[in-house]
């Protein structure tokens, strides 16, 4: 669960069968050094782009059969051709990281779920298909997961992302809970404030819940992956609620005892 890099999908374990745990391996250093020419160092925003077009054209090469050029592309055309992985997928990441190059405020929360959409379920559509599970209903409960745990990484980082000038919350949910910018700025807690963060946090947990039906159709060792996934995810809520949303003095991250807790819980699902 999050730290410094927060994922959005299980990161392959002793959990996942080994055959499974390179294929993870490489669509996770697809998507995390992705995120990063996004998110990390100092280049300007064409810079950025130009990072990412760059990888937009290895999938073009890749789709017209063509050899990449880069090692990491050499992996990933091997992991797609192998297990037939949709491309569009792998498009869908690098169009969402683009956008958080350009894009800081969300207007409503129908525009927040489109880039959740393209920023977090991919992944996890991508590691059904590794392992066949592709029905319709699957990949909703997938995307339901993956949704609510950039959800839950939004507001758990409130306080992080406006350093990067970066609001995730709707910008429609602020007045109606009768607080502003200019109170993230100032980093002041307050009880509208907290209902806010309560209400943010409901939509996250609802999503989760909606998804938890996933982890009995999945082979067993992945379905207790994604079991501990959840419960991680469900557990940053707690400590969100615990400490009323105030993630300006008190960011909530799991600590080495919480994963006890988690495999506790796991067994109950």
């Amino acid at each position: 669960m999050p730290v410094d890099h927060y994922e959005n999908f299980p990161v392959a374990s002793l959990l996942v069968p080994a055959r499974m745990r390179r294929p993870i391996e490489v669509i996770y250093r697809f998507a995390r050094t992705a995120d990063d020419i996004a998110d990390e160092g100092d280049a300007t925003a064409d810079e950025r782009l130009a990072g990412l077009a760059a990888y937009q054209a290895e999938l073009d090469r890749i789709a017209a059969g063509l050899p990449p050029q880069t090692p990491l592309f050499i992996d990933l055309a091997q992991v797609i051709r192998q297990h037939a992985l949709p491309l569009q997928l792998f498009r869908d990441l690098l169009d969402a990281f683009a956008q958080d190059v350009v894009k800081k405020r969300y207007a409503d929360y129908a525009e927040l779920i489109d880039y959740c959409r393209r920023s977090a379920n991919p992944v996890g559509r991508l590691v059904l298909h590794l392992f066949g599970r592709t029905e319709a209903e699957h990949l909703e409960q997938s995307d339901c997961i993956c949704t609510a745990l950039q959800l839950i990484n939004f507001w758990q980082d409130v306080a992080l992302d406006w350093q990067k000038d970066r609001v995730y919350i709707p910008q429609t949910d602020l007045p109606h809970f009768r607080v502003s910018e200019a109170d993230i700025a100032a980093a002041r807690w307050s009880a509208n404030w907290a209902a806010l963060m309560d209400f943010e946090i409901d939509r996250a947990e609802r999503l989760m819940r909606r998804g938890l039906p996933l982890v009995h159709a999945l082979p067993g060792r992945l379905g207790w992956e994604i079991r501990l996934t959840i419960q991680g995810g469900l557990r940053i809520l707690e400590c969100l609620r615990k400490v009323r949303g105030d993630v300006f003095h008190r960011r909530p991250q799991l600590a080495k005892w919480d994963w006890a807790v988690l495999l506790g819980r796991s067994f109950t699902m």
